[in-house]
């Protein structure tokens, strides 16, 4: 029996084969952190990506850590087993990207030798894969401490959480990579491969040799990270007119809830005492009177809009399953990927954030005031949520969500202000009602009728299994892709159009 073809995410198609992104660099340089940082990301956007930590592999292998001893280079029985765990490490990559619909993997180790290197350069030769490499450089005292502190203070190798011991068996262990740690060589031996090495912590990068458009993605969110403390604080906006009659899309403003939540808001944000807090909202009346009693600067972003519901705007849930009840039961079967007719989809939603959150990493303190569906895209690129459970992410009026990003991810608290407001939240309708009652149907694209599953699909990102259907098709959809609205954020005297909550 011939094996079904498997499924690819639209953003796959930004690379013709697998990418392996193999991390470089002596222990507590902040690898670890990029890899899972970076896998955030890429899943966010839709490449699905997995991080392969040969630190877990070593921990399966030699059941208890006893000392620095380990890592030495003399150490011959230790370096079997260490490359043992590699190669063991290699082969879960491969069924990743070959048998299980991954497109990128992150190899996450010191790989500091150039014999280790080479190993993985003939391991992705053999399988077709494209090679990025990442090294982090790092010789500032404070910041090296400062991860061990953090980070390996926490980890399994140290049960017992002595804080002079680790650092003392830490610094050793670090003592034994030196010995024969290689850099990539940019002039000479490796100038040929592709990498990004990343300096003192984003102090200066160098670029060498970058092959297609997702490795370029890949430099420019390395880019633009950093690991300063700040917080980052996500609200919608107060309770609107249209979200008291339930009705989605539309300008509309505040509520008399909504203006009493905008002065809480601002009592909150005192109480706070921010440093540097700079405030960001749509283009959208409520956004905009909400940000007015906060009497500070703020920036309007046209892409913080909310989700364009096309020809449902301004309808109640019950007009759009009486007017339009296919799509009714469409939006319901898979939320994530359903297209309003001439609107939008969460998925088109993801790629008009992405300037928001590239901007969100180069920033310290920030207060995002926005609408549902941004909020839900935000908040699950932040917490690392799927793109099942993106749509579905509760994000009420009247609330504030702190998030505070810490070593391998982000502290959230959600913080309610004791102002009412109505209950805008839809739960996902469970698989079997789904099933028994919604009709099978997938939507070509924004403007044209409903077709069956079996019918060929043109949507305006590629969805879930589609291929361009030819050269020139290929060529438009890219174009469409690419184009991400990059505006700028508008000073706050500017007034604009349309969008309402929508669930």
């Amino acid at each position: 029996m011939s094996a079904l073809p498997r499924k690819k995410a639209w953003a796959s198609y930004m690379t013709n084969s697998p990418t392996l992104i193999v991390m470089v660099g002596l222990p507590a340089r902040g690898k670890t952190y990029m890899s899972k940082k970076l896998t955030r990301y890429l899943n966010w956007i839709g490449v699905p990506t997995k991080v392969f930590n040969l630190g877990v592999y070593r921990r399966e292998a030699v059941q208890s850590y006893k000392s620095y001893e380990f890592f030495r280079h003399d150490n011959e029985e230790a370096m079997k087993i260490r490359k043992h765990c590699a190669l063991v490490a290699l082969e879960d990559v491969k069924s990743y990207l070959l048998e299980e619909g991954g497109q990128i993997a992150v190899f996450d180790a010191t790989n500091t030798t150039r014999e280790r290197r080479d190993l993985i350069l003939d391991f992705a030769k053999e399988n077709a894969f494209k090679v990025f490499f990442v090294e982090s450089v790092c010789d500032d005292p404070e910041v090296i401490a400062s991860n061990i502190w953090e980070v390996k203070l926490s980890s399994p190798d140290y049960p017992e959480r002595n804080r002079d011991h680790v650092m003392e068996d830490f610094l050793k262990r670090i003592e034994c990579y030196k010995v024969t740690y290689q850099q990539l060589d940019p002039d000479d031996y490796d100038k040929d491969l592709s990498f990004i090495k990343v300096i003192n912590v984003g102090q200066r990068f160098l670029v060498n040799t970058v092959q297609d458009y997702i490795q370029s993605k890949i430099v420019y969110y390395l880019m633009n990270i950093h690991v300063q403390p700040r917080t980052i604080y996500l609200c919608r906006h107060g309770e609107s007119e249209h979200n008291l009659h339930g009705r989605i899309g539309g300008d509309a403003g505040l509520s008399s809830r909504g203006k009493q939540f905008a002065q809480v808001l601002n009592e909150f944000l005192e109480e706070q005492q921010i440093v540097d807090l700079k405030v960001w909202t749509s283009q959208l009346k409520r956004t905009i009177q909400t940000a007015e009693a906060l009497r500070v600067p703020y920036e309007q972003w046209k892409i913080l809009n909310e989700i364009d519901a096309g020809v449902c705007e301004e309808m109640t849930y019950e007009e759009i399953q009486d007017k339009y009840p296919d799509d009714f039961a469409l939006r319901d079967q898979d939320k994530y990927h359903y297209r309003y007719p001439g609107g939008e989809s969460y998925q088109d939603l993801v790629q008009r954030l992405e300037p928001v959150i590239m901007e969100l990493e180069r920033q310290e303190n920030v207060l995002v005031i926005s609408h549902q569906a941004v909020m839900r895209c935000l908040l699950a690129y932040f917490l690392d949520k799927s793109a099942d459970e993106l749509p579905y992410l509760k994000c009420p009026l009247h609330s504030v969500i702190k998030l505070t990003p810490v070593a391998y991810g982000c502290k959230v608290e959600t913080i309610h202000l004791n102002v009412e407001a109505v209950n805008t939240h839809r739960d996902k309708p469970p698989d079997k009602m789904m099933k028994n009652h919604f009709p099978v149907m997938m939507r070509r694209n924004s403007f044209t009728p409903l077709a069956s599953p079996d019918s060929v699909k043109r949507p305006r990102l590629y969805s879930v299994g589609s291929k361009p259907l030819s050269p020139l098709a290929s060529l438009h959809l890219s174009e469409t892709a690419d184009r991400a609205p990059l505006q700028q954020p508008q000073v706050h005297n500017n007034m604009a159009a349309n969008k309402n909550e929508l669930m």
